[in-house]
This record gives structure tokens, C-alpha cells and sequence, in this order.
């Protein structure tokens, strides 16, 4: 019997597990299939607080880590595979084996959509990117590519503009499901350039470690085209990983937990942190605060049942 299972090991989950710990509740934290969450997929990340220079987003999370290992956190490798939260104590099967917890939270974040090109693989965190706001500015005075059609896709067009000479924003389709407003700020923007019907078929630059263009193809007349590009952005949307815990706890139609106040889910007991809530923010630091307060209402919760 564990007072807390916290599944995820981003900086959600080692934040809660860092509280958690503390507070000697003893957590055991199950790290997922994607071990660190996104941050492990980044290289630098200059805009979390107290690193000056910037860290590797690798270092970053693997910190966390070792902060929350340090008092008394335990790791444990694997995904949790089933989830019964009908009844108290909840039990979650992690790799075949049943644990049983008093309290848990859920910080397994939300996976970025990729285009699924091999070429993308092999240069993510190497000038392809799913976060505008955590790598545009690297990308100052060069040129950006950008995928997508909806208003998120829009709204990281836009802000790439800030950075980027020229930003080139491509959708598959001749129209946008971005709303109408969005898409008029776009066409307004003189460094903005909309590229539609057209799909992305291979990114270039594996061979020496970074992105240095893409090939486009027009749907309609399948003429083909490299264009340079600096920095390539997907945004398509995020997958929320909580496909294990659906019809135990309230989630919307995207699969996004829903929160009923703080960290609160909809069964008393488990918590929410980070990606698997937050389908605004995303950021390193929104994560870290959202453990911070899922960590605290366990403690609470806990206290009042005499644990």
C-alpha cells in the first residue's frame, strides 16, 4: 500500500514527487513510456527560472529528479497499463504488476502530434520543434516553417513573426479550421506567409544535424518544391496521455482531464498536474506548479483521513 502513486516523471510529476517526499508520504512515481515527458526531447531551455545561461531540457528534468530522489522518492520504470479508481484503495497495473495507493496523481502530460516523417524523428530538438514559445527565439532572423491549420497554428505563426524574417505556414487544405478572426490577423501579418493545399514530405538536413529546408507537395496538382527553412514548427495538437484512465475519471471529448477546482479530478483522491489538464500553457514552469499544488492537496487529503 502506497500513500501516493504519481504517474509521470516531467516536471509535474518530479515536482509532486519533490512535495510528496517531504512531507514523508513516500511516493513511488511510475516514469511512463517517455521517461522525463517532453522536456527530454528538447536541447535548450533558456526560459525556466533560475538558469541564467539556460539548460538542456534533458539536465533540467533529471535535476528534478535526483531533488525529489534525494528525499526519499522512488522511481519506478514502466506505464501503468489499467486504473480502478471505483473504489478505495485505488489500484493501478503498472507492467503487469497491481499497486495499491491511498491518494494518486496523474502528471503523465500530453504528447505533441507529429507529422510522422522519419526525417522529423531524427531532428526533434535539432531545429524541429512542437513548443513556438519555448524555441522561436533561437530562430531570430531566419526563416520558419510552421504546420498546422487551427487557431493554436495561427497564434505561433503570429508570435513566430516576432523572431523569424519570413514564416511560412503550411496546411494541407485551401481552407483554415482556425477561426475567421485568426486567420485575417494572419493574412494582415507582412511577414507572415500562408501556404495552403500543400503537405510537408520530407525535412531536410539529418545528414549534418539540423534543419536546414523542406520538400512541399501541392495536393491538387502534386507539384513538388524544396523551400530553405532554418527552423521547422508542427502544430497539430497534442495528445493527452490519459487514454488508461478514461471512463475512471471526467475527461473531455479530447481526453484532457477535466478539473473540478485546484488539482481536483472527479473521483476524490486523484489528482491532476500539468499537460493532462493544461491545454493552454504548456510550459516547463506551469507544469512544475501545477505538481506543486497537485503535491499539497495530497498532503491535505491525506492529513484529514488520518494518514
Amino acid at each position: 500500500m502506497r500513500n501516493v502513486v504519481i504517474v509521470g516523471s516531467g516536471c509535474a510529476g518530479n515536482t509532486a514527487a519533490i512535495y510528496t517526499a517531504r512531507a514523508n508520504l513516500g511516493p513511488l512515481v511510475i516514469e511512463g513510456h517517455e521517461a522525463g515527458g517532453q522536456l527530454s526531447l528538447t536541447t535548450l531551455v533558456e526560459n525556466y527560472p533560475g538558469f541564467p545561461e539556460g539548460v538542456n531540457g534533458p539536465e533540467l528534468v533529471e535535476n528534478i529528479k535526483r531533488q525529489a530522489e534525494r528525499f526519499g522518492a522512488e522511481y519506478r520504470a514502466g506505464a501503468v497499463l489499467e486504473a480502478d479508481f471505483s473504489q478505495r484503495p485505488f489500484r493501478l497495473n503498472v507492467e503487469g504488476e497491481w499497486l495499491e495507493a491511498r491518494a494518486v496523481i496523474i502528471a503523465s502530460g500530453a504528447s505533441a502530434r507529429w507529422l510522422g516523417l522519419e526525417s522529423e524523428q531524427k531532428l526533434i530538438g535539432h531545429g524541429v520543434s512542437s513548443c513556438a514559445t519555448c524555441d522561436g527565439f533561437f530562430y531570430r532572423d531566419k526563416k520558419i516553417m510552421i504546420v498546422g491549420g487551427g487557431d493554436s497554428a495561427m497564434e505561433e505563426a503570429i508570435f513566430l513573426t516576432r523572431f523569424g524574417r519570413e514564416v511560412a505556414l503550411v496546411h494541407r487544405r485551401d481552407q483554415f479550421r482556425a477561426s475567421k478572426i485568426m486567420v485575417e490577423r494572419a493574412r494582415a501579418n507582412p511577414k507572415l506567409r500562408l501556404v495552403t493545399s500543400a503537405v510537408v514530405e520530407e525535412i531536410h538536413g539529418v545528414d549534418v544535424g539540423h534543419v536546414t529546408g523542406a520538400r512541399l507537395r501541392n495536393v491538387n496538382s502534386g507539384a513538388v518544391w524544396d523551400e530553405e527553412v532554418d527552423g521547422f514548427f508542427v502544430a497539430i495538437g497534442h495528445i493527452p496521455n490519459t487514454a488508461v484512465f478514461r471512463g475512471q475519471i471526467e475527461t473531455d471529448p479530447d481526453g484532457y482531464i477535466i478539473s473540478h477546482g485546484g488539482a481536483r479530478t472527479s473521483v476524490p483522491g486523484v489528482f491532476h498536474a500539468g499537460d493532462v489538464e493544461d491545454r493552454t500553457y504548456r510550459q516547463a514552469i506551469t507544469a512544475a506548479g501545477a505538481g506543486c499544488r497537485a503535491a499539497l492537496e495530497v498532503e491535505r487529503f491525506l492529513e484529514a483521513e488520518g494518514h
